[in-house]
């Protein structure tokens, strides 16, 4: 029954149709604005919209139960589509009033002295955080799990330690100056943005429309900050 609509909403052409789609949760800060400037452009067409964390993804891929799914790093147990479409650059934050916070060039060795907050286990930012820590050879310190994103940005703005989050969820705090970008030795850690898919999923009209339009037009309408030493 699903493959008979999807044929019949081919046949109405991009212009009509619902898309499935499953996003990481930090993704969630910028994939509205995609959909908005999608849509602008097929004002008929409808969403639905999973926030989820990296086992939610995971499962929406092994279950092949979304169109299409934007995540950080793709798991590699499974036969996957995944192309990346927009970097995705991951820096240390702290409170404007922390000794580290007027510093240059912070030594990596220096971070082992701070306490992290950190998401819960099964998070891909954390499962990311802890990859990354491990790749430079330090030993997190962590006092805290949260269980979103605007948590750990509110602990780390109340001074309960610091944290490692992608620059693109710190739009807002940046600009009212609740938190700063630590100028620490290697960071920003720069992965990327995925936009992933089953092998040999045949995809809709309108869900290859969406594919196509993150892939062409993500780096207009979600600009990266420029920032130095991108690594």
């Amino acid at each position: 029954m699903a493959e008979a609509e999807q044929v019949i909403a081919e046949l109405k052409g991009v212009s009509r149709g619902r898309l499935t789609i499953t996003v990481a949760s930090t993704a969630n800060y910028f994939v509205p604005r995609l959909w908005a400037s999608f849509r602008a452009q097929h004002p008929d067409v409808n969403v639905s919209l999973d926030v989820t964390n990296r086992a939610g993804l995971i499962q929406a891929l092994a279950d092949n139960a979304a169109d299409l799914v934007i995540m950080g790093q793709p798991p590699e147990h499974l036969d996957l589509v995944a192309e990346s479409f927009m970097p995705n650059p991951l820096v240390v934050v702290a409170p404007p009033n922390h000794p580290l916070a007027r510093k240059k060039n912070i030594p990596l060795g220096r971070l082992q002295e701070e306490i992290f907050l950190v998401r819960e286990p099964g998070s891909g930012t954390r499962s990311l955080m802890e990859r990354v820590f491990a790749e430079k050879h330090l030993e997190l310190s962590t006092s805290m799990e949260m269980s979103s994103t605007e948590a750990i940005k509110q602990g780390v703005e109340a001074g309960l330690g610091l944290a490692l989050l992608p620059v693109h969820t710190l739009e807002m705090e940046s600009a009212l100056k609740r938190l700063v970008i630590l100028d620490v030795e290697g960071f920003p850690v720069v992965r990327d943005w995925y936009i992933v898919h089953r092998a040999g999923k045949r995809l809709s009209a309108l869900a290859q429309s969406f594919k196509d339009f993150v892939m062409r037009e993500t780096s207009e309408i979600i600009p990266v900050p420029e920032m130095k030493n991108q690594r």
